[in-house]
């Protein structure tokens, strides 16, 4: 967390980059503290004085206001959103990205080369400024979802200041992530929060039984303990996708209860063996610099090419650790390098030329 015996205006100079952060929760002010960490001048807003303060005594921000925000974070509810990022780009010259876990309305919704929506797949139990924290990004999955308006050099801007509080930046399309979400993140909420009225339900016939819930329990409900409200504007942005998964996962049930009822024995240890090993074969973080390669494309100044690569990386689940541009003015053209695992690196290089593009693996010593 931010907040030192020197008010960071001290440490300031003409150089210093300045960032802003509109809703002051966990989420905004993790934001908050990472930048701040950082060396970047962080101010802000959110709906409640009484929160702006909070955050300026903690050290979050260091003033309200939005002016001369080089990047401007919106990490408000959804529903309020696309006004908060009309606002901040009324309101600055500066790059825009949001946090909310629904991507397709927003992107729908605005269209402007200076908006590139994200989704940061990281949290705390804790809520507000209670549960925030300047690392809670390293290691995570941040997700951007670029429109057709966003440009390469947004998106490119946007991912250098994620990758620099440590997190995976992945792109993909808006309606991609909404599916992919509702069934990582969305209906898993909604299960635990099923599960645990259950058993709350059934406590009361049992007391014992919620004294006896620890364990695996506790850990796949866990997640029931997140804030409800933000869960309403969640289930109606993402209605088809998370309807469409509940209907998968009613229907999967149904088959295994039947197969629990007739003593299927066989059935019922194929399906828990083959989710131990998905669960096991889950992908890991970072590698050694040995296991790494670069990719290196050549691309013309065209909008939409950066993009165009790293949602190929997204949708063929290639993680891409670093990118770098160096652009050759007098041809309009450049080269973009492009960092991945060596295990990884012949998928994307066939992808790319499936593209059109002329790709060139060179392994990191």
């Amino acid at each position: 967390m931010p907040g030192s015996e020197n008010h960071p205006s001290e440490t300031r100079t003409s150089e210093t980059r300045t960032a802003a952060v509109i809703g002051l929760g966990v989420i905004g002010g993790s934001i908050a503290a990472a930048l701040t960490a950082r060396g970047w001048a962080v101010i802000g807003d959110d709906a409640n004085p009484e929160t702006v303060a909070a955050a300026i005594e903690q050290g979050l921000i260091e003033r309200q206001g939005l002016e001369g925000a080089e990047i401007t974070f919106i990490a408000t509810p959804a529903g309020a959103v696309v006004e908060q990022v009309r606002r901040a780009l009324a309101s600055t010259e500066g790059l825009v990205t949001d946090v909310a876990s629904v991507k397709g309305e927003i992107s729908a919704a605005i269209s402007d080369e200076r908006f590139v929506a994200g989704h940061p797949m990281a949290g705390s139990e804790l809520p507000g400024l209670e549960g925030a924290s300047g690392d809670m990004f390293d290691g995570a999955v941040w997700v951007l979802c670029p429109s057709v308006s966003t440009v390469d050099s947004t998106l490119s801007s946007v991912r250098a200041v994620l990758a620099s509080m440590g997190a995976d930046v992945v792109v993909i399309d808006a309606h991609r992530h909404d599916e992919l979400v509702a069934m990582i993140s969305h209906v898993p909420h909604l299960t635990a929060a099923t599960l645990m009225s259950l058993a709350t339900e059934r406590a009361i016939e049992h007391r014992a039984l919620l004294r006896l819930a620890a364990g695996g329990f506790r850990d796949m409900t866990r997640i029931a303990s997140g804030a409800p409200d933000m869960w309403i504007d969640v289930c109606a942005a993402n209605r088809i996708a998370i309807v469409g998964v509940l209907d998968d996962l009613i229907g999967s049930l149904t088959e295994l209860r039947d197969d629990v009822d007739q003593g299927q024995s066989d059935k019922i240890l194929g399906r828990l063996t083959e989710a131990r090993s998905a669960r096991t074969n889950l992908p890991s973080s970072a590698l050694h610099p040995s296991e790494l390669s670069e990719i290196w494309v050549p691309i013309t100044d065209r909008p939409g090419e950066l993009q165009q690569v790293l949602s190929l990386a997204g949708e063929l689940n290639v993680n891409v650790y670093d990118i770098e541009i160096s652009h050759v003015a007098e041809r309009d053209e450049g080269l973009l390098v492009v960092v991945v695992s060596s295990a990884a690196a012949p998928l994307l290089d066939g992808g790319l030329m499936a593209l059109g593009f002329r790709p060139r693996i060179k392994k990191l010593s």
